[in-house]
């Protein structure tokens, strides 16, 4: 009895100076009341000095970032334990929070910090269960780009980081083609984590209401299965529940682009290509918070931390339930038939909130005289809104066996080895028959979107060949973690496919050809001996007067039908092994 009392007594004498040194790190959000944020080297400083004075802290590397600098992710753990091994072998949940992915939006930046302070000096209990997993500032060019004049809708702090990197990329498009090194960075860092909840902090736009906090959710429908289902009727409502009792009214992000968003709106979209739509590819449940440009500083970090408090609590409080679920979702995606890449919004079914506006009006502009949108918060409003939280899905695809990927298509290579897939590749020369796809039709955009010219409208036609690959070549088994990713990302008709954002895209320009003049001769051979190919050409003449007209079109039809034609040409080179 003496000796446990001994030790109580020594634990508390060596714990309390480590609360001490902790509680006397100020954050620049505080040391300013509320009026500013850090820059990166202060941020970096910071936890640097949090790392040396506790054992429940630890700082790391992953990766590099286009800035120069390292990607840091900080380790929080109560019993101390902060090595991956150790934390793994635990079954402890991990819950992934990114910081600054837009530098202009740095309230997680700062609520991180205090929360995480205020942990280690037992302000706020971190349960034994649950690790936390931090990127201080994921966007550091963004971070070091600073100034007081971005974001001129934003209600403080005084100066912050902008929204592109250091190549001026949007990284909250990025998460899919991977242009640049924070993108290949985390999504090594979050498959090797395999956090069970993933937590983007953002600010919103948009318009002017009282809420101080708005929840964008992965879309239920999309996520599926037995996740979809427990994200919208337990995860979601009890966060709901405990922000209430916080003093927050949580709504869903308002994604309405109109002047009056009393009227509704549709549940946000988040494809792959943004971080919880990424997050949720690997069964994932997946959140991005976005308090609201017009509140002050110190209103907005301090909704964040209540809001990362209440996913810690309810992450901790059913971490069984947690695992069970997204194991049960994982075998429910290793042995589906097949994946949905078209959605559209279900207008029949929408789910009603308590919305908090503020009246909107119009007036004379002090600029053009034309009228003008404002709100008027001297008018507000409650009123409960119809939110369209529904999706459908439009285009079911099967699954293939295997996906077959010649290795000189090395920059997709990198990309699926960066994201831990499954692939082999083959040891010899072979053939052997594949579904092929020929691009059909597609679009591609005017106008430039984050560095690419993206394809969309894409239609396919379906044939099985004959397909010789050579040694080297890769066999990517399906039936494995990463199907959902797979299929998002190697079927070209996905939103957010690699032929979307134009890895694939030199099939789509034609390399070999003919001088008219003397294939014309041989063409009209060929046509003699081939009476499909003469049915072919009379049919596309009746069909198409245009056609008709246009000897040149008629000669590159035959081209196009015969054994001279180019095989590559607008041939999608990832093949699919049918089961």
């Amino acid at each position: 009895m003496r000796l446990a009392i001994l030790l109580i007594f020594l634990t508390w004498v060596v714990a309390r100076p480590v609360t001490a040194q902790v509680s006397q790190l100020k954050t620049v959000f505080e040391l300013s009341n509320g009026d500013q944020t850090p820059t990166y080297p202060r941020i970096i400083d910071w936890w640097k000095s949090l790392d040396k004075i506790t054992a429940q802290v630890r700082m790391e590397t992953r990766g590099q970032t286009d800035a120069g600098f390292p990607l840091h992710l900080i380790v929080v753990s109560a019993d101390g334990k902060t090595d991956w091994p150790s934390i793994k072998r635990s079954g402890k949940r991990i819950i992934l929070i990114n910081n600054g992915i837009h530098p202009g939006e740095p309230d997680g930046i700062d609520a991180s910090m205090t929360l995480v302070r205020d942990i280690v000096t037992r302000k706020i209990d971190l349960p034994t269960n649950v690790v936390l997993a931090i990127i201080p500032v994921y966007n550091i060019g963004g971070a070091l780009n600073r100034s007081q004049f971005y974001r001129p809708d934003q209600n403080g702090p005084t100066a912050f980081g902008s929204r592109g990197n250091s190549q001026n990329l949007d990284l909250n498009r990025d998460f899919i083609k991977c242009d640049s090194k924070e993108a290949l960075s985390f999504v090594q860092l979050f498959r090797d984590l395999d956090p069970d909840v993933f937590i983007d902090n953002h600010v919103s736009n948009g318009a002017d209401y009282q809420h101080v906090m708005t929840l964008l959710t992965t879309q239920y429908d999309k996520l599926g299965g037995s996740m979809g289902a427990y994200l919208r009727e337990k995860f979601e409502p009890a966060i709901y529940a405990r922000m209430k009792d916080k003093g927050y009214d949580l709504v869903p992000y308002v994604n309405s682009w109109g002047d009056k968003p009393e009227g509704g709106w549709s549940m946000y979209w988040d494809g792959p290509r943004y971080s919880s739509g990424y997050a949720a590819l690997w069964q994932c449940f997946s959140f991005v918070p976005e308090t609201h440009m017009l509140k002050s500083y110190p209103e907005r970090v301090q909704a964040t931390l209540a809001l990362m408090q209440s996913f810690i609590a309810f992450t901790t409080q059913y971490a069984e339930e947690i695992r069970q679920i997204r194991e049960k979702q994982r075998e429910e995606v290793k042995a589906s038939a097949g994946l949905s890449v078209g959605w559209s919004v279900d207008k029949s079914r929408p789910d009603s909130f308590l919305f908090k506006g503020y009246q909107a009006g119009y007036k004379p502009s002090e600029i053009s005289g034309l009228d003008r949108l404002y709100y008027d918060r001297e008018k507000p409003f409650e009123k409960r809104v119809p939110v369209q939280t529904h999706y459908r899905a439009e285009q079911v695809i099967p699954k293939p066996a295997y996906y077959v990927l010649p290795q000189g298509w090395h920059r997709v290579v990198e990309r699926l080895e960066a994201n831990r897939v499954q692939m082999r590749r083959l040891t010899q020369d072979t053939t052997f028959p594949c579904e092929v796809y020929r691009i059909a039709s597609y679009k591609s955009s005017a106008r430039p979107y984050e560095g690419h010219h993206a394809n969309t409208e894409v239609k396919v036609e379906s044939m099985v060949q004959q397909v010789s690959f050579r040694k080297g070549d890769w066999l990517i088994p399906t039936g494995q973690v990463a199907d959902r990713f797979l299929m998002e990302v190697l079927e070209p008709q996905a939103e957010d496919s690699y032929f979307t954002w134009n890895f694939f895209d030199p099939i789509l320009g034609q390399k070999e050809g003919y001088s008219a003049y003397a294939f014309e001769d041989r063409a009209a051979n060929y046509l003699k001996t081939d009476n499909l190919l003469q049915r072919k050409l009379a049919d596309k003449k009746a069909a198409d007067p245009e056609f008709a007209k246009s000897g040149r079109a008629q000669l590159d039809f035959v081209y196009q039908n015969s054994p001279w034609a180019e095989p590559g040409f607008m041939r999608y080179p990832v093949f699919r092994v049918v089961r």
